[in-house]
């Protein structure tokens, strides 16, 4: 059997749950964290970081997170067009985040922020820093400062259209891209006729294959779009899209807590499975449209908890 090695620290397998969470299974070796399971891959996370690929298609999936391999023998990587300069944290910048993606319950939100250069040391002042280092509360105060400040769009898929699209056959990816795309162009439009020195994205897929989820779209500044991880601690303007999104995520979960009756719990986890179940017996099966990513693990976990 084909397999693959990569070595992530703490903060990237995270990010490797999160992308992978509708795929996650219940049963994995001794030490490790989690496992997943995928068309012609199994993916185990163990304690020390790293990262076990097996299957026919490991090299496939392992190819998309070996940029962040920390062993001692990762080859050195290569910048591309795409990576931003080196003094873009000083430019005039248009970032984009989102939030979401992995979470069981509530939408995907996506925001996009213009920060002109003359603007950043203000913003930085009032402690802005990547949402998942502030609290739900730190959150909810800042945001409501910084949406009187910075020109942004907010986009939020609920789950009623995430889940047609889904069936429909749009991967989670080509959604994020179409609204990241669709963000930027409406600030864009909003600056209009100032122009941004650059726009960054917080990378979450190839640039190649974001472009060719817009193929029929106008994409603005193509030129000047560049693309990085843990993109909010480059620049400020992602920093702020990471809370106005996740403001705007923690809002729609409180709405549909209030719908279900009970406060619903984030992430995709065991709590989830049971506040699944539970949620089916208040509401019914038909309700997991609105309130969940039907085609997650969790699903088929919560209708087992519901039937026993």
């Amino acid at each position: 059997m084909a397999n693959k090695v990569v070595t992530l620290n703490e903060t990237d397998l995270i990010k490797l749950k999160e992308y992978y969470s509708p795929y996650l299974v219940d049963s994995y070796p001794q030490g490790a964290l989690f496992a997943i399971r995928v068309e012609g891959c199994t993916i185990t996370a163990y304690r020390s970081g790293k990262v076990l690929f097996q299957g026919k298609k490991s090299e496939t999936e392992a190819e998309k997170w070996i940029q962040f391999d920390i062993a001692e023998t990762k080859p050195i990587i290569k910048k591309t067009r795409y990576s931003p300069p080196e003094r873009i944290s000083t430019m005039s910048v248009i970032g984009s985040d989102e939030v979401g993606t992995g979470d069981y319950f509530g939408p995907i939100t996506v925001a996009a922020v213009y920060v002109a250069k003359e603007k950043i040391s203000t913003l930085q002042s009032l402690g802005v820093k990547d949402s998942k280092k502030l609290s739900d509360n730190q959150i909810i105060a800042l945001a409501g400062k910084l949406i009187q400040t910075v020109p942004y769009s907010l986009l939020i898929l609920k789950n009623e259209k995430y889940n047609e699209l889904q069936q429909s056959g749009m991967s989670q990816g080509k959604m994020k891209a179409m609204l990241h795309n669709q963000a930027i162009d409406h600030v864009c439009k909003k600056i209009a006729p100032k122009e941004p020195e650059a726009i960054l994205i917080d990378q979450f897929v190839e640039p190649s294959i974001y472009f060719r989820h817009n193929l029929n779209k106008d994409i603005p500044f193509q030129d000047r779009t560049f693309f990085i991880t843990k993109a909010e601690s480059i620049h400020v303007s992602v920093a702020i899209a990471s809370i106005i999104s996740r403001y705007a995520f923690l809002k729609e979960i409180e709405k549909l807590s209030e719908m279900a009756g009970f406060p619903l719990p984030k992430g995709a986890g065991k709590i989830v499975d049971e506040a699944c179940a539970k949620l089916i017996e208040i509401k019914g099966k038909e309700a997991l449209s609105t309130f969940t990513k039907r085609h997650f693990a969790n699903t088929k976990k919560a209708l087992s908890i519901y039937e026993k």
